[in-house]
Formats: C-alpha cells, sequence, structure tokens
C-alpha cells in the first residue's frame, strides 16, 4: 500500500485567505454599489482596483519567494489584509474604502503568492491546490449563507476577510523563515523550514535560485491564456449579483442562498479533481472543462428565471474549480521551483482584476445576454491553446498496465505478487517518464579453450604414481 501523504495545512490556510477576495467579489461590489453612492461601472471599477493590486504583489514578488523565504512575506501580507479590509469595512468615505481595498488587495496578493510558490514545490502540487480550493469555496459559501443575515452594510464582506487573514496568522509560524533552496523534482516540505533531501551543499545552490525559466514559450502561452480564461470567468462573476437581482428576480437573501449551494457545487467539483488527480492528464479536463464553462456562462447571463440562474451558476461553479485546479497543477509542473506557478497565478489575478470592470461595461453597453455570448465565445478560443500546453508539456496519463516488463506484464501486478516495495513502481495517474537509451559496449567473445571446467584443479599424473 502507498504511502498516506500529508497535506500542508498552513499552506492550504494561507492560499484560503489570498483566493478569498476573488471568492466574494459578487458581494463585494454589489454591497459598494448599493450602500455606497457609487455607480455600478464605479464600483466594478473599485472592485478592479483590489484585485489588480492583489495581481501586482504577484508580479513584484515572483521572483524573490526563495530568496526572502516564506513565514515573512506571508506575514507581512496578511497584516495589510487585516489593516487594508479592516479600515474599508469600518468607513463609509469612499476615498477610504478605495484605499482600504487596495492595501488589501496588495495583502491578499502577497499571502497567495507565497501560497502558490511553496505549493508548486510540494511533491504533490495537485493535491495541495485542490485543497486549498476545497477550503476557500467552503468558507466563501458560509459568508454567503451568513452575510445578507447581518444587514446591507457595505463592510461586511470586507471584514469577513480581514478576519480570515487575521485567524490565519497564527500558522505562518510553521512557514520556512530564511532562504529556501528547493532541490529540483523534490520540494521542501513546506512546514518546518528543512530543505529536501540535497540540502544545501547539494546541487541545487545559490545559483539554482536565480537559474533561467523552462519551458518559456509553453509558460508564456499558458500565461497570457489563464490571463484571459479568467478575465471571461470575472466577468459574468462580477455582475452575477447584478444579474440575479434584476434580470432573474431573486431578492437578496434568495440570491445569497443560490451563491453558496453553487459554491457547495464547487466543493463536490473539487473532491471529483482530487479524486481524479492526475489519472486523466490535464489536457482534457482542461479542455473540455473550458468548452462546459463557455456554455454555463452563456446560460447565466442569458436567464431571466430564478430557476434557470441557478441551474447556469451552479453548473458553472462545478465545473470552474476543478478546471482551476489542473491548471494550477499545470503551471506548477513547468518548474518546481514555483516561478512559473506565481507568474501564472499572477496572471490570472490581473485578469481577475479586470473581470468586474468589463462585465460592468458590455453588460451596461449590450445587455446581459450579449455579454454571455461573447464571453463563450472567447473561451471556446481560448480552450484550444490551453489544451495544446497541457498536451505538450504534460506528457500522456499512466493508466494501469501502461507500465509493462517485457513480457508484457503490468508492473503494478508483479509488485503486488513479489511484494516489491511501493515506492519502485509509479503510481496509477502519474505521468509516464521518458525512456532513455543508454550506449553500452559489446561484451567479449568467448574464445573456446579459455574456461575450463568448474571445479578444484586435478594435480598432474607422474611416473611411478600407480596410476595407469
Amino acid at each position: 500500500m502507498f504511502a498516506p501523504r500529508s497535506i500542508p495545512w498552513p499552506l492550504v490556510a494561507l492560499f484560503t485567505a489570498g483566493y478569498l477576495p476573488p471568492y466574494l467579489l459578487p458581494t463585494t461590489v454589489g454591497r459598494l454599489d448599493t450602500s455606497l453612492p457609487l455607480s455600478t461601472t464605479q464600483a466594478g471599477a473599485v472592485g478592479s482596483a483590489l484585485l489588480l493590486s492583489s495581481a501586482t504583489a504577484g508580479f513584484l514578488l515572483a521572483s524573490r519567494i526563495q530568496r526572502l523565504g516564506a513565514r515573512t512575506p506571508a506575514r507581512f501580507g496578511l497584516a495589510l489584509a487585516v489593516l487594508g479590509y479592516g479600515a474599508a469595512a469600518l468607513t463609509t468615505a469612499v476615498p477610504a474604502v478605495v484605499a482600504g481595498a487596495v492595501v488589501g488587495g496588495f495583502g491578499s496578493g502577497t499571502a497567495m503568492t507565497v501560497a502558490a510558490s511553496r505549493i508548486a514545490a510540494e511533491r504533490d502540487p495537485h493535491r495541495a491546490s485542490t485543497a486549498g480550493l476545497l477550503s476557500v469555496s467552503a468558507l466563501a459559501g458560509a459568508v454567503y449563507l451568513t452575510v445578507p443575515h447581518l444587514g446591507r452594510a457595505h463592510g461586511l464582506p470586507l471584514a469577513a476577510i480581514a478576519l480570515t487573514a487575521l485567524a490565519v496568522w497564527p500558522l505562518t509560524g510553521r512557514l520556512p523563515g530564511g532562504t529556501v533552496r528547493t532541490p529540483a523534482g523534490h520540494g521542501a516540505d513546506g512546514l518546518d523550514g528543512r530543505t529536501g533531501p540535497t540540502g544545501p551543499t547539494g546541487p541545487t545552490g545559490p545559483d539554482d535560485i536565480t537559474a533561467p525559466l523552462p519551458h518559456r514559450r509553453s509558460g508564456l502561452v499558458l500565461a497570457v491564456t489563464v490571463l484571459c480564461w479568467s478575465l471571461a470567468q470575472n466577468s459574468l462573476w462580477g455582475v452575477s449579483g447584478r444579474i440575479g437581482l434584476t434580470q432573474a428576480g431573486l431578492g437578496d437573501a434568495a440570491l445569497g442562498a443560490v451563491f453558496a449551494v453553487a459554491l457547495g457545487a464547487g466543493l463536490v467539483g473539487v473532491l471529483v479533481a482530487g479524486a481524479l488527480g492526475p489519472r486523466l492528464g490535464r489536457a482534457m479536463p482542461v479542455g473540455a472543462g473550458t468548452v462546459l464553462i463557455a456554455g454555463c456562462i452563456a446560460v447565466s447571463a442569458s436567464a431571466t428565471t430564478p430557476a434557470a440562474f441557478a441551474t447556469g451558476e451552479i453548473a458553472w461553479n462545478t465545473v470552474y474549480p476543478v478546471v482551476l485546479s489542473y491548471l494550477i497543477g499545470l503551471a506548477a509542473s513547468l518548474d518546481p521551483r514555483g516561478r512559473w506557478a506565481v507568474l501564472v497565478g499572477s496572471a490570472s489575478s490581473l485578469g481577475t482584476s479586470a473581470g468586474p470592470l468589463t462585465g460592468s461595461v458590455l453588460s451596461a453597453q449590450a445587455g446581459y445576454p450579449v455579454m454571455g455570448l461573447v464571453l463563450g465565445a472567447g473561451l471556446l478560443l481560448l480552450a484550444a491553446p490551453m489544451t495544446a500546453v497541457a498536451l505538450h508539456t504534460g506528457g500522456r496519463p499512466l493508466l494501469p498496465g501502461a507500465i509493462r516488463r517485457r513480457g508484457g506484464t503490468p508492473a503494478a501486478l508483479v509488485a503486488a505478487a513479489t511484494g516489491t516495495p511501493s515506492g519502485a513502481v509509479p503510481e496509477v495517474g502519474a505521468v509516464e517518464q521518458p525512456v532513455v537509451e543508454i550506449d553500452v559496449e559489446a561484451p567479449a567473445v568467448a574464445v573456446q579453450g579459455a574456461y575450463d571446467t568448474a571445479g578444484p584443479r586435478q594435480a598432474a599424473a607422474t611416473p611411478g604414481s600407480g596410476t595407469g
């Protein structure tokens, strides 16, 4: 049996604190619109400024986390999140709210950057990112169920984000404090500051931290497409609250319930993604999932009844975290030091930041149904290059029986029959490893008479010995 793999819970908690603001975007933007003297477009612009600040933190820190360690940047980011979101929640002055949202956004982005870089260094980044998405979906669903019953103040969702950052702070003591050297292909445990098997004096020294980015073309294509992918997602997500209230005819409490159920369905999607892992590869979940999301967005944007709106939102939020978890894993696989994971995550945050303003402008100019068709068409175009990157860099899925001995017997069956240690056989679902041919010299040809019979040498017969 395989040994159970532990989940790095401090990183999962940091991931949750960093990703919570985008998940609460509909209620944050909606309450800024209704509770403060802001127009719909202005409220969307505030949401975009918050997420743009978060993306900026990722771009600035992408290449510095390995030098700074994880603990100090994580605490700095959480402190900014508590101060920024807390101040924005406690005031009704628009300039102060905007400033607090921007400061808090930078703090969230810092926390998200640290979590992404350290998760990429884990032995199983897909498992860790899936746990993070599971955590943030559950917390956001609880907020959506609770906040409508506490009033219409604009500061309630902002206060929820600040309190989450405050609760995560004590867990940062288990993060590495100094310069972290991550052995290529192994990864540190991310909890106690110890490096992997090679250590500081091994092949991964200080020069390893500044090594050039691998897979530059694939990483760049992935970053650009993920930026546009996130832009499309959050263009609808930023105005979903207004679609439910004004076009589908839901009340505030009913709308919160729909979002909570949708995020609950997202939990199911994350659990399915975690159970499947890399068994299907990454190309099929990314490509087919993006096509399904395009259809769900069109349904949600054109919904005129509560049932249609709920159907579109629930289906969309079921598929979205599944595809996102595979995209995070794909970015992490491009560089074991986590640089592409941070850069792609920052590109995603950049697209997310432009989503609320883009959705507000499109819906104001063309209406919600047309906006949905435009976003859906864009996602269909993005599915092709994203799938191509997954096919090019992810390898083929390793299915049962894919590893075989020359006799045709699956290696897993041989291991089960002979008691081979579990670590000697790749797990089902792991990416197939390339076979490297090694040239060896031809063995010397045996010459007749060069070898004698086995056993002790016989003494030669002497005259008079009595032998005939």
